[in-house]
């Protein structure tokens, strides 16, 4: 199961948001130290999502980006937030993204979101994020008529092999994954479901890959100790 420590920036630091409320934030400081940590640990891939993007839809950590592919360039990265058009995903893999999470694009311009998965093949991961079952875009601000289900059985005919899962209501909350709709999310759309939300400790990591859930992305669990990267990627090889 391979894991992507998260490193979430909202102005210019690394936070962590409580359920996605951007009024609800812990700083943790500088997005570089972060990347470093992870690096020391073991990790293999970064998540890294830009939230001032996603909430205003301007992208603006593209610099961050680069500069942390020039000082780990062993290190994957993958990255959501703000790309909204076919231009932003550019920048973001030109700045050294290996892939791009995309969301809010996909739900108001499916246009732009099909060229975009033909345009970068392999490189575009869905964003998937459920409210009450229900697909929900613009930094979770707004919560669309299409359910969560939907939206990934139609990005798996478009040829996207992978999505980042995220449960809004565990987000942060440090409650524990919602396993079964993961798991169903998986089976049902058939797609590669990286699982993201509520992750708090080894117990969960170990719910999930015995569920035989591609990938989790570890936020406050290890911003917090509760889970040790280090620990976790010993536990669970990466490749």
């Amino acid at each position: 199961m391979v894991l992507y420590p998260a490193i979430d920036i909202l102005d210019g630091r690394a936070v962590r948001l409580y359920k996605g409320d951007k009024n609800k934030v812990t700083d943790y400081g500088d997005p570089l130290a972060f990347a470093g940590k992870w690096a020391e640990a073991g990790a293999e891939w970064l998540h890294i999502v830009d939230l001032s993007g996603a909430f205003t839809g301007e992208s603006g950590i593209d610099s961050v980006i680069a500069e942390i592919k020039k000082r780990f360039p062993q290190l994957r990265i993958q990255s959501g937030g703000g790309l909204r058009r076919i231009a932003d995903i550019r920048r973001r893999l030109n700045a050294g993204a290996d892939c791009a999470v995309i969301g809010t694009m996909a739900a108001y311009d499916p246009d732009e979101f099909a060229l975009a998965t033909y345009e970068f093949p392999e490189k575009i991961v869905a964003g998937i994020d459920a409210k009450g079952g229900m697909f929900a875009v613009k930094g979770w601000t707004e919560t669309t008529n299409i359910s969560a289900v939907a939206f990934g059985k139609k990005c798996k005919k478009m040829g996207i092999r992978c999505a980042l899962f995220t449960d809004i209501a565990k987000d942060g909350a440090m409650a524990g994954a919602n396993v079964s709709e993961t798991v169903r999310m998986q089976k049902e759309t058939e797609l590669n479901i990286i699982a993201s939300g509520g992750i708090s400790s080894m117990k969960d990591l170990e719910n999930l890959e015995e569920a035989g859930v591609y990938g989790a992305v570890l936020g406050k669990a290890i911003y917090s100790g509760a889970i040790d990267l280090k620990e976790a990627v010993r536990r669970f090889p990466q490749s």
